[in-house]
């Protein structure tokens, strides 16, 4: 396969292969790193984070508004990255991500005010997604797929998800600490402590980001990368359908699963912990899947069949008579709903341009954002005044609709790996 379109230009197609080959291999390595340990922190803070505002009696409107609002500031970092990242540096874009996120998130772990905390959340992007996918996702998959050869580009970001699944299991089983530190610091200072670990991961991956070598940034250009009319076409395409995707996402943050464990069934974090711990082992577990399945059914297929089935087991755990009944249900859902993730990823790299990969990268991470950021406060709001099942129940109907009309608008639209090749003739 060309990973560069037939129709580019020479010196792009050359400029592509250049970077490519020069690309320090330590540097997939290190991206590998930062993306695990920001997920530790961030399956911490998407468990924690509910549970410690309720502490702080929030109730569950105020606490969907601080998910918001922490979801919107990382839409609004990922807006900024696809568009700037590439010309002010991508090393340094990374860096300031990181800072923004280690400030914010110790303004939320000291405050006590709902505004401060709400303005913290955004600053600092805090995730109560439980999921890692803001701006520094964005501009790692973009320099992702020139570390590897166009055969493994899946299985680089089926690996990348692995590690950023097995980080979201380590922090949600890390998100038990402050039951057992409960006895002896209080339990919102336990609560506090734990979230200083978040504040102290972040730390680390900025200093492993200046370890990244001066490769990794974008070729210089004259101009801004334009989108062929073609990827405009996909990516409006896919975008669109993304956003339905992700508003039905925001229903279902880690935050409010958490809050909804906690109230459903009377369950603290010592127990909520290991649950979101087994739930991400699951998610990582079914990479490896996703990757061996899409390479026989193809990207789309395997992104649909296996989030179809996970949407419906999402549907019965409301129903669920007792906790270790919604628990298995819950953890066979999340075998499910992740296998999408890095077969997603990887076709949205394989049907754009190589210069177009970041740009690519940023729309859809953005309207996915976008997505989560909405849907919080409307979940927080049904869980108060309708019932607590109200957010599962419509964000699993949604995610159905997504999956259907992505099938249809894409199922004949393969990547270029997947296309036999046509034998020349003469």
């Amino acid at each position: 396969m060309q990973d560069a379109a037939p129709d580019m230009p020479a010196r792009s197609r050359y400029r592509h292969r250049r970077v490519s080959a020069a690309t320090d291999p330590r540097d997939r390595l290190l991206l590998y790193a930062t993306a695990f340990l920001r997920a530790i922190a961030t399956g911490l803070v998407g468990v924690l984070i509910g549970l410690y505002l309720a502490k702080l009696e929030l109730d569950a409107a105020r606490i969907g508004f601080v998910v918001t609002a922490g979801l919107a500031g990382a839409a609004t970092a990922t807006l900024v990255a696809t568009f700037a990242a590439d010309r002010l540096g991508r090393r340094r874009f990374l860096l300031a991500i990181a800072a923004l996120m280690v400030g914010g998130g110790a303004a939320v772990v000291f405050a006590s005010s709902f505004g401060v905390i709400l303005a913290a959340a955004f600053l600092g992007m805090v995730n109560g997604m439980g999921r890692d996918r803001g701006a520094a996702v964005v501009i790692e998959q973009a320099i992702l797929p020139a570390t590897v050869p166009a055969a493994g580009r899946t299985r680089a970001f089926a690996w990348y998800n692995i590690l950023q699944d097995t980080g979201h299991a380590l922090g949600g089983l890390a998100a038990a600490l402050p039951a057992l530190w409960r006895s002896e610091l209080g339990e919102v200072t336990a609560l506090r402590a734990a979230l200083g670990l978040y504040v102290a991961l972040l730390l680390v991956t900025a200093v492993l980001y200046l370890r990244l070598s001066p490769v990794v940034e974008a070729p210089r250009r004259e101009e801004r990368v334009r989108l062929s009319p073609e990827s405009r076409r996909i990516l409006w395409r896919l975008s669109s359908l993304f956003a339905l995707d992700s508003l039905a996402g925001g229903f279902l943050t880690t935050a409010l699963l958490s809050f909804f464990f906690y109230e459903r069934f009377g369950v603290d974090a010592g127990t909520i912990g290991p649950l979101f711990f087994a739930a991400r082992v699951a998610n990582a577990a079914s990479h490896v899947g996703a990757a061996w399945l899409a390479a026989r059914i193809g990207l789309v297929n395997t992104m649909v069949f296996t989030h179809v089935p996970s949407s419906l087991l999402l549907m019965t755990v409301p129903f669920a008579p007792t906790f270790p009944i919604a628990a298995v249900l819950f953890i066979l859902r999340e075998g499910l709903v992740e296998m999408d993730v890095p077969t997603r990823q990887s076709y949205v790299m394989a049907v754009v341009r190589p210069e177009e990969r970041t740009v690519a990268s940023g729309v859809t991470s953005l309207v996915r954002l976008a997505g989560w950021a909405i849907a919080p406060s409307f979940a927080g709001l049904f869980m108060q005044g309708v019932s607590l099942a109200t957010p599962l129940l419509i964000g699993a109907v949604m995610k159905i609709a997504y999956d259907v009309l992505l099938y249809r608008a894409f199922r004949r639209t393969r990547a270029p790996e997947e296309t036999p090749a046509v034998p020349s003739v003469g």
